[in-house]
């Protein structure tokens, strides 16, 4: 690769690490980039769909005149695989923040389990998590629950393709998740909690598909260094 491949427009896979904001990978790469190729202070680059700090995998980051191609390759679907664990949740929906209330897990069956799963199948009202980057009023949702004030959050509208469970281990149930831009897996953890008759958060996640694009030809940060 030369600085002129990057300026004209490349597509870059990363493996984003656990704890690593999307964020700090795109500021990573593109002072690894900088630093080898001399590149102007008005390099462009970017990536295509925000990955929670306590998510893994796929990052889709482009580079020069690609990054006009960031709207079109976040549009597509996403697939994801994780954990919901049961019988609790918290206000963030995962493990940003602390339990803040238990439930019954006695009822919950694996045949009560994988018949849940389609009444999320398709088109579904889907409310963002409190600690969330979209704006109200001027200010990230996640900076209103980190003052304590509440907000009115607003329905979505999301697709879910598939929903399918890997495996139970209660309190732990593992899925595979393919859906559409914008879906919140913690919100979806959270309502099959409820859906459950208990409390549900999301205790692990992994983006693995982007369209075409998969997390097994993505690299670490590191590996691209």
């Amino acid at each position: 690769m030369t600085a002129e491949d990057y300026l004209e427009g490349q597509v870059i896979l990363i493996d984003k690490p656990l704890t690593w904001s999307s964020f700090q990978a795109v500021n990573k790469l593109k002072y690894i980039l900088k630093r080898k190729y001399d590149l102007p202070k008005k390099f462009k680059i970017g990536h295509a769909g925000t990955l929670d700090p306590l998510a893994t995998g796929l990052l889709i980051i482009c580079t020069g005149k690609f990054t006009k191609k960031i709207t079109e390759i976040q549009a597509q679907a996403k697939e994801y695989t994780g954990t919901i664990t049961v019988g609790a949740t918290t206000p963030s929906y995962d493990l940003e923040t602390e339990v803040d209330a238990t439930f019954p897990i006695e009822q919950i069956t694996e045949a009560l389990i994988l018949e849940t799963t389609k009444q999320f199948l398709g088109e579904i009202d889907q409310k963002p998590p409190v600690f969330s980057a979209i704006k109200k009023d001027g200010k990230r949702l996640y900076e209103h629950a980190r003052a304590g004030e509440e907000v009115e959050i607003a329905f979505r509208k999301t697709t879910i393709y598939e929903f399918e469970i890997t495996r139970i281990a209660l309190p732990e149930i593992d899925f595979r998740v393919t859906c559409s831009k914008g879906t919140y897996i913690r919100s979806l953890a959270f309502d099959f909690g409820k859906a459950l008759q208990s409390g549900g958060y999301l205790s692990a996640l992994r983006r693995t598909k982007i369209g075409d694009y998969s997390v097994v030809d993505g690299v670490s940060p590191e590996a691209f260094e």
